[in-house]
């Protein structure tokens, strides 16, 4: 390799990644002067798998207010106390308002482990409490009040958790069986909270960092084609890319690195420099009810 390719290379990959990120901002749906949440299973998920999601999110030219839910504080190593302070940490190099936007649960239903089932009716049930399921006194003739929340959008896994963990997988279920269950009988209404999954990609993609965006952008470009005109009728665009700058990435990794110190251990080093989540994440709006 001569010394102008050695040059050339870094500067193509440089640019590559910068114009997969300044078109991932011009083509995502509008997230604007929102109410967010984010629900997660455990500290540290929201920088290893949601930074770029709430880096976008949190941009003060938004007006969103994100707050972030976990169910549990990841006390399977007996560190749940430290990991709770991390998280609090890492939210607010991740944007988020303050501390006081970050709620971590402590419940005997929601134990940190792979080998524990969460059940997602209790779920359900914790999110009914957290951002209701009331409804409003307007009506609408043969179907009923119409349901109202505290929130407009609930971000979390999909059915596929990611990374394959129980705990990230009982994550959508809970979500929709709560958000399916506050639309039971109304008929005619639309659901008044967007429920995004970020999409679970195979292992061979995982370790390509911002590599993947071109082919995510392929991706959804296609199945968007298939699914013509079911945007209008649903409300609003089905699919959602938000990916990272370099500027953003290294704030990611700062949240890793600075906030959570006490779960970096050296195979998370290679997820925070090659893993495609700390720079790509692709969310798709979930049909309800």
């Amino acid at each position: 390799m001569d010394i102008y390719t050695a040059v050339a290379i870094p500067i193509l990959v440089s640019i590559l990644w910068l114009f997969t990120a300044s078109l991932s901002r011009s083509s995502a749906p509008p997230f604007t002067n929102k109410r967010i949440c984010l629900l997660i299973a455990h500290p540290d998920d929201e920088a290893m798998f949601f930074s770029p999601t709430l880096l976008a999110l949190t941009s003060l030219d938004t007006g969103n207010h994100v707050k972030i839910l976990c169910l549990s504080n990841g006390n399977a190593d007996g560190l749940g106390k430290v990991r709770e302070k991390e998280l609090m940490a890492s939210a607010e190099i991740l944007g988020l308002r303050s501390s006081g936007d970050v709620l971590v649960l402590h419940s005997p239903d929601f134990v940190d482990g792979m080998d524990t089932r969460w059940e997602g009716e209790k779920i359900a049930e914790v999110l009914r409490q957290a951002f209701g399921g009331q409804v409003s006194s307007k009506k609408r003739e043969g179907d009923g009040d119409a349901p109202r929340a505290t929130i407009d959008v609930l971000v979390t896994f999909d059915r596929y958790g990611v990374s394959g963990h129980p705990n990230h997988v009982a994550l959508y279920h809970g979500a929709k069986a709560w958000l399916d269950g506050l639309m039971k009988g109304k008929t005619g209404w639309r659901c008044p909270v967007e429920l995004h999954t970020l999409t679970s990609t195979s292992i061979s993609r995982k370790y390509i960092s911002f590599l993947d965006a071109p082919m995510t952008m392929l991706f959804g470009f296609i199945s968007g084609l298939k699914a013509s005109g079911r945007e209008d009728r649903a409300g609003g665009r089905r699919q959602a890319l938000f990916v990272s700058d370099m500027g953003q990435w290294r704030q990611g990794q700062k949240a890793m690195t600075t906030a959570h110190q006490s779960q970096m251990r050296w195979f998370r080093w290679g997820w925070i420099t090659f893993g495609r989540y700390m720079v790509v994440n692709d969310l798709k709006r979930q049909n309800i009810g």
